[in-house]
């Protein structure tokens, strides 16, 4: 729920959750099931993904319209998606909130996304790439992976490129003292329910958690294929999951937002212009 800036739906600079944004993205690229595995204290989540219409006819009262614009597509999106709460009593991993979900996803395909990262593509497409390599290869499972400097408290995959950008998983490693490459796992994924079964018999591993990379290292070590997208190098990665990060997506998601701003009125003025002739284009 920590606040990020963002673009608004009529192109000013505001802040949302961070969570909010994964929504967003997510209910864009057509997912319209959504399970949130939430802990203790974290009320205030699903409070904030139920619609208050007092509140923005608040807001509508007071002529903030950018807001009203804004939070009125987010309340539509909620409206046209069905949405599950799931606690999770202890801290024991991300291994273990993703099994908190199996008995509302069954025997279904689905995707995962951490509720501390967000990760910024054109028309969204680095979602709409894993869901098509999950689709189209059929593997047991597709991850998302990041080139980085230093993967030593992140996953970690061994694999074997196919094409640009794109592996045959051979290992998957969770904070590796010695990592074997630099691609990094990102945590955005899409499983056959298989994965669960992989859960179920998970020990706990790094810092006494259940390991959402054990299993899949337990799928490849059973004969499962399992195929890793690398992200551009210049697609955008918020992450709050600490301090420092958060720090980084502060600065990272106003740079971007302004950017976003300024090419918004650059497209007004140029279609203000275009209206006068072209001679008034070639002088902009």
């Amino acid at each position: 729920m920590l606040p990020v800036f963002a673009p608004s739906e009529n192109g000013t600079c505001i802040v949302k959750p961070l969570l909010q944004l994964v929504f967003e993205q997510l209910y864009d690229v057509g997912i319209r099931e959504f399970c949130f595995i939430i802990g203790r204290g974290k009320r205030v989540i699903e409070d904030h993904f139920t619609p208050d219409i007092n509140y923005l006819a608040e807001l509508e009262g007071q002529r903030k319209n950018h807001l009203v614009a804004d939070l009125g597509a987010f309340y539509r999106r909620l409206e046209d998606s069905y949405l599950v709460w799931i606690n999770q009593h202890k801290p024991l991993g991300f291994g273990d909130a993703v099994l908190k979900a199996r008995r509302m996803i069954k025997d279904e395909d689905f995707l995962v996304h951490a509720g501390d990262t967000y990760i910024v593509s054109e028309n969204n497409d680095h979602l709409r790439t894993v869901l098509e390599i999950f689709s189209t290869k059929i593997p047991e499972a597709t991850i998302m992976v990041k080139h980085m400097l230093d993967v030593r408290q992140r996953g970690v995959i061994d694999g074997h490129e196919l094409s640009l950008g794109l592996y045959l998983v051979n290992g998957a490693y969770e904070k590796p003292e010695y990592p074997i490459s630099n691609l990094a796992i990102e945590p955005v994924y899409v499983f056959h329910s298989s994965i669960f079964e992989a859960l179920a018999s998970t020990e706990p591993g790094k810092n006494g958690e259940i390991q959402l990379t054990d299993a899949i290292q337990s799928l490849i070590e059973s004969g499962k294929e399992v195929i890793a997208w690398q992200l551009y190098e210049n697609n955008l990665r918020l992450d709050v999951g600490d301090p420092e990060s958060y720090w980084e997506a502060l600065r990272l998601s106003h740079q971007y937002a302004a950017e976003r701003m300024a090419t918004n009125v650059f497209q007004t003025v140029l279609g203000g212009r275009q209206s006068k002739g072209t001679e008034k284009v070639r002088e902009l």
